[in-house]
C-alpha cells in the first residue's frame, strides 16, 4: 500500500512539472510573439519610408511595399539639390554642438546638485523641475522675443540656444551621481584635486551610461526638431533637414518620395550616434545588474 502511494505521488509530482513546463513554455510563446509583432510595428514605418524613396511619383499610393519598378533617380535629385547639403550640415552642426552642451552643463549642474551641501539645493532643484511641466508650444513666444532681442533671429545661435542646457538632463545626471560613492569624492579632495577635476576624472567615467543615453536624446531631439527651427528661420541657407525637408511640399502637391528619400538619408548620422553610444549603455544595464 505504501508503495502505491508513493508511485501514486510521484505520477503526480511528474504530472505537475509537466504541467508548469508547459505553462512556461506557453508563457514564453506569448512574449516572443508580442515582441515579434511589436518589432513589426516598430520596424514598418522605416520599411515604408525606404520603400516609398525606391518609387516613382505614381507609385506612390500604392499599397504595395516592394516598387514596382525600384530605382535610385530620387536619391540623385536630392543630393544633386545644393541645399539639401547646407540643410544637413546646419541640422549635423546644430545637433552636434548642442549635444556637447547639454553632456558637459547638465552633468556639471547634477553634479553641484547632488554632491554640495549648500542652502536652497532642493529649493534650485525642484525650480528645475518645474519647467518640465512648462508645455514647449507655451515657451516658443518667449524664445522668439530673446532672440528678435537679441539679434538672434535666423542664426545658428538662435535655433541652439532653448536646448544648450535641459532640466531633463541635470534630472538625469543628478540621479545617476546620487549612485557614485561619496567615498571616491573624498578622497580625491584628500588628494588635492580640485572640485572640476573630481567631476571630470572621478565622478564621469563612473555615469558614462547616463553620460551615453543624454547623448543619444539630446542628439536626436535636436536632429528632428522642426517648430522652432521653422519659427525663427527665415531664410533657406538657415533651414535645419526636417524643416528643409518640407520645402518639397507645396499647396498643390507633396513629393512624397522625395521627402522621404531625404528622410532616409537622414537616418544616417542618427544610426551612427547610435551605434557609438550603445555599448556605453549596454555595459551600464549590466553593470547595474550585477550590482543587483
Amino acid at each position: 500500500m505504501a508503495a502505491f502511494d508513493g508511485v501514486q505521488a510521484s505520477s503526480e509530482s511528474v504530472f505537475e512539472r509537466r504541467v508548469t513546463r508547459r505553462k512556461a513554455s506557453l508563457a514564453q510563446s506569448m512574449s516572443w510573439s508580442i515582441l515579434f509583432f511589436g518589432g513589426i510595428l516598430t520596424v514598418m514605418p522605416i520599411v515604408y519610408m525606404i520603400s516609398t524613396s525606391l518609387k516613382w511619383p505614381h507609385e506612390i499610393y500604392d499599397v504595395s511595399l516592394i516598387p514596382e519598378e525600384p530605382h535610385l533617380e530620387n536619391y540623385t535629385f536630392v543630393l544633386e539639390d545644393g541645399r539639401f547639403y547646407g540643410w544637413f550640415v546646419n541640422s549635423l552642426v546644430i545637433a552636434t554642438i548642442t549635444t556637447i552642451s547639454n553632456v558637459i552643463f547638465d552633468s556639471l549642474v547634477g553634479y553641484t546638485l547632488c554632491k554640495f551641501r549648500f542652502p536652497g539645493r532642493y529649493v534650485v532643484f525642484i525650480a528645475i523641475l518645474s519647467t518640465l511641466m512648462i508645455p514647449t508650444e507655451m515657451l516658443v513666444i518667449p524664445w522668439y522675443l530673446m532672440s528678435q532681442s537679441f539679434g538672434w533671429l535666423d542664426t545658428h545661435w538662435g535655433i541652439m540656444f532653448p536646448g544648450l542646457m535641459t532640466a531633463f538632463g541635470t534630472f538625469l545626471m543628478k540621479q545617476f551621481f546620487e549612485t557614485v560613492p561619496d567615498d571616491f569624492i573624498e578622497a580625491a579632495r584628500v588628494d588635492g584635486q580640485n572640485e572640476l577635476q573630481i567631476w571630470w576624472s572621478v565622478a564621469m567615467p563612473l555615469v558614462k551610461p547616463a553620460l551615453a543615453a543624454l547623448a543619444i536624446f539630446v542628439f536626436l531631439g535636436n536632429w528632428t526638431a522642426f517648430i522652432w527651427p521653422l519659427i525663427v528661420t527665415n531664410s533657406w541657407e538657415m533651414y535645419t533637414l526636417p524643416v528643409g525637408l518640407s520645402t518639397f511640399a507645396d499647396e498643390a502637391d507633396v513629393a512624397w518620395e522625395l521627402v522621404m528619400t531625404g528622410a532616409a538619408i537622414s537616418t544616417i548620422p542618427t544610426l551612427i550616434v547610435f551605434l557609438i553610444f550603445q555599448r556605453f549603455i549596454i555595459r551600464g544595464v549590466v553593470m547595474a545588474g550585477l550590482k543587483g
